[in-house]
């Protein structure tokens, strides 16, 4: 099959284990900007950062040494069992000394210590499942995973819908009843980690598989190979996280405490309606990291990897712009409270932001193949030295909107770091002409649309429609190549 086509069948199959889930998540802010106000939406956010934060540590790097040394080692079952009993001693630590400092953890992060014990719970079973999952996509079993991902997210939705929606209704309605009894008034972000407790608790249920027939062989070479690999990609995890959501720590800690929640929910909310563009990114990227690695000894791999960007540009150019144009028509479906809305003028800013990232991430190929993710690591600090100057800097002043412009300013520099970085030592020959003109007029009509036109409907869908005729005109022949190419 050409391998460009078996690439974007995988995209597919992951984009749906991870576009579906992450949908089903995304009616989530309109469920929780509904029943919070944004100054308790705005806690909320703060602690699913420190979740975020927390898992690439818990991670240490290990899921993408599994799928190096798994794809290159002939003792594929020691591979496993190395990885799951790191992953799996880690995890006992960590729970352990955090139960017993929980206190100490509450006070640090400035959680409330009511939610402390649940959050090292949630943190401890999703670490727990980071190598079985590794694993189902390391031997191309998309369908599982797609079906764990998407039953985790359903269980999620499920409760959050229960707690938040259905049952106030219900104890107002019969008080003295059994569900009744579990109605706790001002309890929305108590009932939002329990159903996160539960689904990642049955999400362990169903990856136990590994576990449970695991040889567990610990070999300590290997390991320390895994960790000499590792290590790198866990420096470059925690920066890119710094990235992705440290700008809510930092927007609470420096903004006056009787606005700052308030402008973390604002943020937050606004924030989620970039997400079409991270689904699209992630997706593209769980695809093409096992093709990275699996095609990396063919003939000429680069031209390959080329021409993956080029696509992933054309179809991002699209979905910014799409994004940008309907932005309005996107709230009220998505973030229906116009408490909300004030922040509605970062939402471009974060699509490109997310954009950059994904392009990051396909010229990053480069030093994954090569074994050099010390280069990762050194342009993830980069990246992350950014978001923290600019915050810390403009926060005061210009609050929200110096993490959006943080945001973009990080993953764009990232983006050309990893280019000039890569072109010396693992020459990719990418079509910038055709790159820059589709970034180019994408980021131009999205400024027009949004900005200059003030969101006008009817003109930004003329640019829309304009954009998507050129790419038609340009790009007609080469993706009939890929998707219709029959099998020689």
């Amino acid at each position: 099959m050409n391998p460009l086509k078996k690439l974007f069948k995988q995209t597919a199959i992951y984009g749906l284990a991870t576009v579906l889930p992450r949908m089903i998540s995304f009616f989530l802010v309109r469920v929780h900007t509904d029943a919070m106000p944004p100054e308790i939406y705005g806690e909320l956010a703060v602690i699913f950062a420190y979740f975020a934060m927390f898992n690439v540590v818990l991670a240490y790097g290990m899921e993408t040494a599994f799928f190096r040394f798994y794809s290159k080692s002939e003792d594929k079952e020691t591979v496993i069992s190395t990885s799951l009993m790191s992953i799996l001693g880690s995890t006992m630590v960590f729970m352990v000394f955090s139960l017993l400092f929980q206190d100490g953890m509450a006070s640090l992060l400035n959680i409330d210590p009511k939610y402390i014990k649940y959050v090292i719970f949630i943190l401890s079973l999703d670490a727990l499942v980071i190598i079985p999952f590794a694993w189902l996509r390391a031997n191309e079993r998309p369908l599982k995973y797609a079906v764990v991902k998407i039953l985790n997210v359903v269980i999620n939705f499920g409760l959050n819908i229960f707690f938040l929606l259905i049952l106030p209704g219900v104890a107002a309605d019969n008080p003295d009843g059994l569900l009744a009894a579990l109605y706790r008034p001002n309890f929305q972000i108590s009932y939002i980690i329990i159903a996160n407790l539960v689904a990642s608790g049955v999400t362990l249920l169903l990856m136990l598989k590994p576990y449970l027939i695991s040889r567990y062989t610990f070999d300590k070479k290997l390991w320390e190979q895994m960790m000499k690999y590792a290590i790198p990609v866990l420096v470059a995890g925690v920066a890119f996280t710094i990235n992705e959501v440290f700008d809510r720590v930092m927007l609470e800690a420096l903004l006056p405490e009787d606005i700052a929640n308030k402008e973390v929910g604002m943020y937050n909310a606004c924030v989620k309606l970039a997400l079409f563009m991270t689904l699209f990114s992630t997706a593209f990227r769980m695809g093409i990291e096992p093709f990275f690695f699996s095609h990396a000894g063919t003939e000429n791999p680069q031209k390959a990897y080329a021409q993956i960007t080029n696509y992933f540009v054309v179809l991002g150019s699209v979905i910014l712009l799409g994004v940008v144009v309907f932005a309005d028509v996107l709230k009220v479906l998505f973030v229906k409270n116009p408490a909300y809305w004030e922040a509605m003028s970062v939402v471009p800013i974060i699509l490109l932001a997310s954009f950059f990232l994904g392009i990051y991430h396909n010229l990053s190929v480069w030093y994954k193949v090569t074994d050099k993710t010390r280069y990762g690591a050194f342009i993830s600090v980069f990246g992350a030295i950014i978001t923290i100057v600019i915050n810390y800097v403009f926060i005061p002043y210009i609050g929200y909107m110096a993490s959006a412009i943080a945001t973009v300013m990080a993953y764009g520099n990232m983006m050309v770091l990893s280019y000039y970085l890569g072109k010396s030592r693992y020459p990719v020959p990418y079509n910038f002409r055709k790159i820059l003109f589709y970034l180019g007029f994408s980021i131009l009509f999205s400024a027009l649309s949004f900005y200059v036109f003030n969101r006008n409907l009817i003109i930004g869908s003329i640019l829309l429609l304009l954009f998507l005729g050129l790419v038609y005109k340009l790009e007609n022949d080469k993706l009939k190549e890929i998707f219709l190419k029959r099998k020689s």
